[in-house]
């Protein structure tokens, strides 16, 4: 009996693997977002996780890692099971500037990540406290000219883009003004609004309520068009700062060494749920563009960021401790 039985075993083990990606996913899928809860990455992964456990029928459970810039959430799902059960929510600081500016990266973006699909780009302007006397850029670099290490810039903290951002402006305008990181989005816009700081550069989602109520005012976008949220201000590139453009991004990624058929099969998911006219209008809403392109868009998008911002980190010789 056994030997009759060994060839229907033997070919039960080979076809399992096939079998188990086939009935992927049979429990809830962990999506790490590398950011604390409330803030807009959450926000952004609880906007798609309802319509990408509809596409999968399972739940997407959103777990929060928050840490070194968002590279702490990304290397928690690196060091997961690759079988798709664990993605993440990364942006543009966790893969493709703290590779530029931390030489022991616990992953390698290239070589450990997946791409699955962009899931938004969410523009940054620059922006100053509304009892400031700037009105345009203009002004606002004749200031900083006439007044070397005076004014001050505000970030999200060292090393984030809005960090960068600033450098960049720096770099190119040969302006002096002085860096202030604070722990976040929320106490950078009270730093604004308390005349704390003059300057600062932040994701528009979390200053639109502020420049809706006239509070904060925007000098600037760092987007390659103006933006439909803020029409009025001009771009970089009608200010005379072509070179800058700022936009940040998420995007959601997989281990390396996840079988293909659920790679694809997370894609699908995340691509039905961003273009969903509902989801992508309430990304709207929250001052994000909603993405949903190809995994190999996507992966030329990463490689091509990878080289962008590491190129304005040496040419900006930035350095964070």
């Amino acid at each position: 009996m056994l030997t009759r039985l060994m060839p229907a075993l033997l070919a039960l083990l080979v076809a399992w693997p096939a079998l188990a990606q086939d009935a992927f996913p049979n429990r809830p899928v962990r999506l790490i977002v590398p950011f604390a809860t409330g803030g807009p990455s959450d926000i952004l992964a609880r906007l798609i996780t309802p319509k990408m456990s509809e596409r999968l029928g399972q739940t997407v459970v959103v777990e929060a890692r928050p840490g070194a810039g968002g590279v702490t959430g990304v290397d928690v799902m690196v060091k997961a099971p690759a079988d798709g059960y664990t993605i993440a929510l990364g942006s543009a600081g966790g893969l493709v500037i703290s590779p530029g500016l931390d030489r022991n990266m616990p992953y390698d973006t290239l070589r450990d990540l997946v791409p699955l699909t962009l899931a938004a780009v969410v523009p940054e302007p620059v922006v100053v406290g509304g009892a400031t006397p700037f009105h345009s850029m203009q002004e606002l670099l004749a200031a900083a000219r006439a007044r070397p290490g005076q004014l001050n810039y505000a970030s999200t903290g060292p090393g984030s883009m809005p960090h960068l951002a600033g450098e960049w402006i720096k770099a190119v305008t040969g302006v002096d003004i002085t860096h202030v990181p604070y722990r976040g989005g929320a106490p950078l816009a009270t730093a604004l609004l308390t005349g704390e700081v003059q300057i600062g550069l932040a994701d528009l989602p979390i200053l639109l309520p502020h420049l809706r109520a006239g509070s904060i005012r925007a000098l600037a976008i760092g987007h390659a068009t103006r933006v439909p949220w803020l029409p009025d201000v001009p771009t970089m590139r009608e200010v005379g700062i072509a070179e800058v453009n700022t936009d940040n991004w998420h995007g959601l990624v997989a281990r390396a060494g996840t079988p293909e058929a659920i790679i694809a099969r997370l894609a699908e998911a995340a691509v039905f749920a961003i273009k969903d006219p509902a989801v992508a209008r309430l990304m709207y809403d929250q001052g994000a563009l909603p993405g949903g392109n190809t995994r190999a868009e996507f992966a030329a998008f990463i490689k091509a960021e990878l080289e962008r911002w590491g190129g304005v980190i040496r040419r900006a010789n930035i350095k964070v401790d």
